[in-house]
């Protein structure tokens, strides 16, 4: 006769271990709590070992690449860097192994009993207990923070064709990418696609994109995906919109796609293929439907502003919870919410979530960041809107380093002047983002802007000029004016 196992009981259980769940364990050790992980594939969650961490890695290697072929100065000559991919892949699992070690696997070490990791599929089997393989965890508290994986589109011959996915960065898994394509094609035009399209391109990979729509970063300002994509096709990119991919097949080293691009069918080969059509929650296969939680149509779970979902002692964070309460897929978003649902779980304090203000960066070259509202959003919202579009060969810093790719956009509220909106193409702009940010959330004005002292010269000067347009042509000013 088979004893089943003794449950293990903690005061919050958590599905995951990835930075939202790291935060909500955390918090629940400084609350003096218990709190247990679960991890079924590596410590860490995706960020670490497949997302954020080794992508911006081998990005900025590409960009090393890139600008010592393409000198910005003259007097400077070009010079061919040689790549050894393996060892650049090599480089980055050190880097990604060390970053596990020092901010996860160190973390959980010296919080001793505090913090356990049990690793495993995890499930609910009612709402009370979360089967890991052969142990069960019961909770005073739960949360889920599962986080996301890559869609795999509905393509006809996709599952008998050789295929990459965002998780080609991963490391220790056998999807990791060791040898550089010779040629790539991308399907779709998603922040994943961008970025990694452009860093294979540095690195010498022919590369086409295709992406469904008829124009890139749909969700951001127009001006900003026609900058980009100009931008990218003048680096080699072979970048199509209006592009529906019908199908997929292996013809020996090849893969073949074919693609209805503005209404012609053409074919595509490449040595690999790419796909990276956006994420979907991993909510499926962890026993959501035994214990109660509600998900959306899209299986994203529903939590409300204090990230509860509809059960009372079941929490939800990070990717799980898609727009649901305005907030976005991303790491540093989950990792905030985290902490939040730990405190409400176990603080006794009930905390709303704020997403009014999430500054978001995509880490193309140059840099695209926005926050707040487009001027389409402002509009749709009541709002009489003043807007200012700037090149960015305005800002004497890039016109000193001369990088004058770009654009600037503000959208404010014209009877107010309060900022509503900043969006940004440029070098270095997701470190200059954090000033439009931290400007929206305590409802700075265009004037604020202007009577705020910037260093000169700096990429942020951006913002001043952009405010500064409100009342007289900066192109018509001399350095450091207002």
């Amino acid at each position: 006769m088979t004893v089943p196992p003794q449950p293990e009981h903690y005061d919050l259980v958590i599905l995951g271990s990835g930075s939202t769940a790291f935060a909500a364990a955390l918090r629940a050790a400084e609350l003096g709590k218990t709190a247990v992980m679960t991890e079924e594939r590596t410590l860490g969650g995706t960020c670490v070992n497949r997302g954020c961490l080794p992508s911006k890695n081998l990005i900025e290697a590409a960009r090393l690449v890139w600008e010592a072929a393409h000198p910005r100065y003259p007097g400077l000559g070009a010079a061919q860097v040689a790549v050894d991919f393996r060892a650049l892949v090599q480089q980055k699992d050190t880097v990604v192994h060390e970053y596990r070690d020092r901010k996860y696997a160190s973390i959980v070490a010296e919080r001793g009993a505090a913090i356990t990791v049990v690793t495993g599929h995890a499930a609910f089997v009612d709402p009370r207990t979360v089967r890991v393989d052969g142990r069960l965890l019961t909770g005073d508290q739960f949360l889920i923070a599962t986080g996301s994986r890559p869609v795999l589109p509905p393509i006809e011959g996709l599952d008998r064709v050789p295929y990459l996915t965002s998780d080609l960065l991963t490391a220790d898994e056998p999807q990791e990418l060791f040898e550089l394509p010779s040629s790539l094609v991308i399907v779709g035009g998603g922040y994943i696609a961008l970025e990694l399209g452009q860093m294979f391109r540095r690195f010498g990979s022919e590369v086409t994109i295709l992406e469904r729509g008829p124009a890139l970063l749909r969700d951001h300002e127009p001006v900003v995906g026609e900058t980009l994509a100009a931008l990218l096709r003048a680096e080699g990119i072979d970048l199509r919109t209006n592009a529906r991919v019908r199908r997929v097949r292996q013809e020996q080293d090849e893969v073949v796609v074919t693609a209805t691009v503005a209404g012609d069918e053409v074919e595509l080969r490449a040595a690999r293929l790419l796909v990276a059509t956006g994420r979907l929650p991993n909510t499926d296969g962890i026993g959501l439907e035994q214990a109660g939680v509600a998900r959306d149509e899209q299986g994203f779970v529903v939590v409300d502003e204090e990230l509860r979902t509809s059960v009372p002692w079941i929490w939800a964070a990070g990717d799980v919870i898609g727009r649901h309460t305005g907030s976005q897929m991303a790491t540093p978003v989950g990792a905030h919410d985290g902490a939040i649902a730990a405190e409400n779980a176990l603080g006794g304090r009930r905390r709303r979530v704020d997403h009014r203000v999430i500054p978001r960066t995509i880490f193309t070259d140059p840099q695209v960041a926005t926050v707040g509202l487009t001027e389409a959003e402002a509009l749709r919202r009541g709002h009489r809107c003043w807007c200012a579009t700037l090149p960015v060969s305005l800002v004497p810093r890039a016109g000193a380093v001369r990088d004058p790719r770009g654009v600037v956009k503000m959208v404010a509220d014209a009877d107010t002047n309060r900022v509503l909106g900043v969006s940004l193409v440029m070098r270095d702009v997701g470190e200059v983002i954090h000033e439009a940010a931290m400007a929206l959330r305590f409802a700075a004005t265009v004037d604020d802007f202007i009577d705020l002292v910037h260093v000169y010269p700096t990429m942020a000067e951006a913002l001043k000029l952009a405010a500064i347009a409100r009342y007289k042509d900066p192109a018509k000013l001399s350095c450091c004016a207002e």
